[in-house]
């Protein structure tokens, strides 16, 4: 089955500055159609409140972005929060920038990350991490990511951001193949670019990434959920989530 449709509300986020419009943003967000979102931080509204409203909007919170714990309290706290809020997938968005510039360094992370994976799994949860580009450099004859991958716990799961592999010059089809079922999130953002050569940020299907060959590797990997995340909009961002999220619709995904 292909991955049901999800939006990263961080892509919506100059709309989400206080609370209350935190709570009116998820509104329009039930509105357009997307039946699952992804927080990116929580702590503006809180656990429970999250998902008070995401409920009253007829949404379910699949996975977030939250610091990483570094010590069993905050473990503790993370996984309380996320049974409070129906949601088995917390994630950090990225490394801290010390472990980026070595093998060694990505390795330590992975060991880690992998440390909090075991917790989590405990506790039914997987523990998923989201790459940028800056984990395509290359270390001798592997990645960043490749070190990631082979170091890390089967606990450990990965949020895998298509554009930004596009982005470090990997393929995101071949790299949902690699991962497989150890990426049961994946960010769905389109790549274009202007007649000067600049890449941009497009809604999903108003780019150039490979989507017929994503979308065919997503489905054979079981992939969950695509998660539109659009970092920077070339329009009003609610506009902007609209936009990808009736493209991808027509490209017969489920919500």
């Amino acid at each position: 089955m292909a991955p049901r449709i999800a939006l990263q509300l961080y892509t919506v986020r100059d709309k989400m500055q206080t609370a209350e419009e935190a709570i009116a943003t998820i509104g329009r967000v039930a509105e357009i159609g997307y039946k699952n979102v992804e927080f990116a931080g929580y702590g503006l509204l809180g656990a429970q409140k999250a998902r008070e409203v995401c409920d009253a909007n007829g949404l379910s919170i699949c996975s977030t972005h939250a610091g990483f714990p570094t010590n069993d309290d905050e473990i503790k706290q993370l996984i309380e929060d996320h049974q409070i809020m129906g949601c088995t997938m917390p994630g950090i968005g990225g490394m801290p920038g010390e472990y980026r510039s070595s093998a060694e360094g990505f390795a330590k992370f992975a060991a880690m990350a992998s440390e909090v994976g075991a917790k989590l799994a405990e506790a039914g949860m997987t523990f998923i991490y989201h790459n940028h580009s800056f984990e395509l450099v290359r270390f001798g004859d592997k990645t960043g990511l490749d070190i990631l991958v082979e170091n890390a716990d089967k606990s450990v799961g990965f949020e895998l951001d298509l554009y930004w592999v596009q982005h470090g010059g990997g393929s995101p089809v071949a790299w949902i193949n690699k991962l497989g079922s150890r990426a049961p999130v994946l960010h769905f953002k389109d790549m274009g670019i202007t007649s000067d050569m600049q890449q941009y940020f497009a809604e999903v299907g108003e780019g150039n990434l490979d989507w017929p060959g994503i979308l065919a590797a997503a489905e054979a990997s079981g992939a969950k959920y695509a998660i539109v995340e659009q970092d920077i909009c070339q329009r009003d961002s609610l506009e902007a989530v609209a936009n990808s999220f009736r493209n991808m619709v027509a490209m017969g995904l489920p919500v």
